[in-house]
């Protein structure tokens, strides 16, 4: 972790945990109200929870809709006197710590496959010792899972991208870009999960006030990239083919999720919410031995594109 200030030693953690929550359940309502405006039919349902150990979260979860098969936006805030073993593993100065974690994570999987999944989360992480300094960061982005890309969807969800970035440094987007493509990578597929997107953590050598802000920029330029590839998309005509590829590339999203991904192992070992954790699967997976599309065809075009581009 970089740090270049004191102000992250001389936080009001009261005061500065009040505004990063408001915030994030602000977002929440947002993203729920657009995605079901966007959905036409389906409406979240909400699940209020407390954790044991300390905190708790809303769960908001949306089946079967008019376009989206089942989608989730979670919001959790949960503490506790010691960091689990994800976190201190690669983090040796977190040992010993109490520790406070929110955020708002999501995922959508829509029924329609020429409609993408998507991802997107943004979190706020600080963890204190009597007599010792805060350590603090933010953390988050966004990506984007098609079966049938179209390169105007691609290049417009990286504009947003840029666009989120460019108030902080001309070297934000290609860092976060490339981050996301490395992070978002099933190393025993040799391929990414899907067209990348934005992945940034560890986030305070802006200061707070700075880092807040971007994620913020995030958590608000998420629907500014989907909303419109949805509303592009979502009346497309499609078959059992297309369905039956969804299915079987929704089982990448299965496999990355429960080997790679960091927030499942993080959400289990602090004993979050499971059903909320595990929200993120998609309803329908499907695997098939040894796979291998028809030559030129759309589905084989899929494959050209799961390593990185510039965009």
């Amino acid at each position: 972790m970089t740090t270049h200030n004191n102000e992250q030693f001389t936080l009001d953690t009261d005061v500065v945990i009040e505004q990063v929550k408001k915030y994030l359940l602000s977002l929440q309502d947002n993203i729920c109200q657009t995605l079901e405006l966007a959905d036409g039919k389906g409406q979240f349902q909400e699940d209020a929870w407390e954790r044991e150990a300390g905190g708790g979260g809303r769960s908001r979860v949306l089946k079967n809709g008019a376009v989206i098969e089942q989608g989730g936006v979670n919001f959790s805030h949960v503490f506790g006197d010691a960091m689990p073993a994800s976190a201190t593993a690669s983090r040796p100065e977190l040992a010993g710590r109490s520790f406070q974690a929110m955020g708002v994570s999501l995922v959508i999987h829509p029924h329609n496959p020429y409609v993408p999944t998507s991802h997107a989360n943004v979190r706020f992480f600080i963890a204190e010792k009597p007599g010792e300094k805060s350590i603090w960061w933010f953390g988050g982005g966004f990506d984007l899972t098609p079966f049938y890309p179209f390169k105007e969807d691609v290049k417009h969800w990286h504009d947003v991208a840029k666009k989120v970035c460019a108030p902080y440094g001309d070297d934000m987007y290609p860092k976060y870009k490339h981050w996301c493509d490395e992070y978002f990578y099933l190393k025993h597929r040799n391929e990414t999960r899907g067209v990348g997107g934005l992945f940034f953590d560890d986030l305070n050598e802006l200061g707070f006030e700075e880092s807040f802000g971007f994620m913020q920029a995030v958590g608000n330029g998420f629907l500014d990239g989907y909303i419109p590839i949805v509303e592009r998309r979502k009346h497309t005509p499609f078959g059992d083919r297309e369905r039956d590829f969804q299915l079987y590339r929704r089982g990448r999203y299965v496999e990355f999720n429960l080997v790679y991904d960091r927030g499942t192992l993080f959400g289990l070992q602090t004993g979050g919410r499971t059903e909320s954790i595990l929200m993120s699967m998609p309803p329908l997976a499907r695997w098939e031995y040894n796979y291998t599309p028809t030559p030129g065809s759309a589905e084989a075009t899929l494959s050209d594109w799961l390593r990185p581009h510039n965009w």
